[in-house]
């Protein structure tokens, strides 16, 4: 294996992180809930604005004399720490194809792709159990459901457009929008679109089921997303779903600080030039290729008011 040149021994090599950056899969969904933010430190604080423009003030009719009111906007809210994240891709050298080059995109595109996509499943989990754990969310802004209130049960006990409706509400009067983003557990759309009280508004459309379009205009939530993502246990034989039987609804966007932001449910936080690829290097020992992946990274809950939990959507 040849020796790496001044050139080929940079620490960072753009081709290959452009790569890198562009690797996704189709089943996550946790950037809906928490879009990217970029950020340019590894920690910092979060500018906060609240309820300021919601209030009624007293004194806005001016008299003579009279003192104005006065508002502030804006406050240093919650911090956030990113957290470092990297794994090595291998190629052995016994595979790489005859006169393929040392640093052919064919042999560094697999080994980028599988050591991406392990990062990118690290960070779905973060962002699902950091959005279905019950203390994650204010006590109006959570339930919790059983035996025939569960959309599972079809005898007819289980309502789960009035569940969806009540976690709409709360969300409304908590920040003055209404969720614009649902996402759930394969668990619970495998039940919804079958559940009786679905079909009976889609018996009407010539479908014997329920599309995520349907439940759209059924529930007022433009954006319904269903969390496919699996990840295995130890013995890579039992698999479990990443979202589990929960339904999250939340009110998501981005905006400036000079927009005074939004009132969004979260963010995930990305350190400005990641995720980043290193030079991949070769080891002796190893007869190998390696190819150094890094995120730098974490997701965020930033307004607790813009997000409602049911737990256990699902027996």
């Amino acid at each position: 294996m040849p020796q790496l040149s001044v050139d080929q021994s940079r620490l960072i090599n753009p081709v290959l992180t452009t790569i890198a950056q562009g690797i996704s899969q189709n089943d996550l969904v946790g950037n809906y809930l928490f879009p990217q933010v970029p950020v340019d430190l590894r920690g910092g604080t979060i500018i906060t604005f609240g309820r300021e423009h919601f209030m009624q003030y007293a004194g806005l009719e001016r008299t003579p004399g009279s003192s104005t009111p006065r508002v502030q906007f804006g406050y240093s809210g919650s911090t956030y720490s990113l957290v470092d994240a990297s794994i090595e891709g291998k190629m052995p050298m016994e595979i790489q194809q005859e006169g393929e080059r040392a640093y052919g995109l064919d042999g560094a595109a697999r080994a980028l792709n599988g050591a991406s996509r392990i990062l990118q499943l690290r960070l779905e989990i973060a962002q699902a159990t950091l959005a279905t754990t019950l203390s994650n969310h204010l006590s109006t802004n959570r339930t919790t459901l059983s035996g025939t209130a569960q959309f599972s049960d079809f005898s007819g006990t289980s309502q789960p457009l009035t569940v969806i409706e009540t976690a709409k509400e709360t969300i409304r009067k908590g920040i003055g929008k209404r969720p614009n983003v649902g996402v759930m557990g394969p668990a619970v759309w495998a039940s919804l679109k079958y559940h009786p009280v679905i079909k009976d508004y889609t018996k009407y459309t010539g479908r014997e089921i329920a599309t995520l379009a349907i439940l759209s205009e059924l529930t007022g939530i433009p954006n319904w997303y269903i969390g496919d993502a699996i990840t295995f246990a130890d013995d890579a034989t039992t698999t479990s779903d990443v979202w589990g039987k929960d339904i999250v609804l939340a009110y998501t966007d981005t905006a400036s600080v000079a927009d005074q932001g939004a009132p969004t449910f979260g963010y995930t936080y990305n350190l400005n030039g990641y995720p980043m690829a290193e030079e991949p290097y070769f080891d002796r020992n190893a007869k190998s290729q390696f190819f150094p992946v890094t995120r730098c990274e974490a997701p965020v809950i930033a307004g607790q008011a813009a997000g409602y939990l049911i737990k256990a959507a699902v027996a």
